[in-house]
């Protein structure tokens, strides 16, 4: 099963509805640290495995899953589409791909 994409631009607008996705960044803590989307959480992709209950109530919820360039969080969409999880999208390009189209102001590292 392939994951869908979600274009930075389109996801901002997603963000500005009534209904958002829920948005996980599965980078790791120290690039979290850099820079974030604003009410993601994280779970870094190797600790996905350990901590994927975290997620349980995100089971029926429109899920964007990011990292830094959306080759970590490919993976792990398809680690959550192994225990079920059905409404996944990568962002397109990852953080930084927001960064560049976005918010220019962002740090891009």
């Amino acid at each position: 099963m392939s994951a869908q994409a979600i274009l930075p631009q389109e996801l901002a607008a997603e963000l500005q509805s009534a209904n958002p996705p829920r948005l996980l960044d599965v980078r790791e803590s120290e690039e979290n640290e850099l820079v974030a989307l604003l009410g993601a959480k994280l779970i870094p992709v190797g600790q996905l495995p350990a901590r994927a209950g975290e997620l349980e109530a995100w089971r029926n919820d429109e899920v964007v899953v990011y990292c830094h360039h959306g080759i970590r969080s490919l993976h792990a969409i398809g680690y959550l589409q192994q225990l079920g999880y059905t409404r996944l999208r990568n962002l397109t390009g990852g953080i930084d791909g927001w960064a560049l189209t976005v918010e220019p102001r962002m740090l891009r590292y």
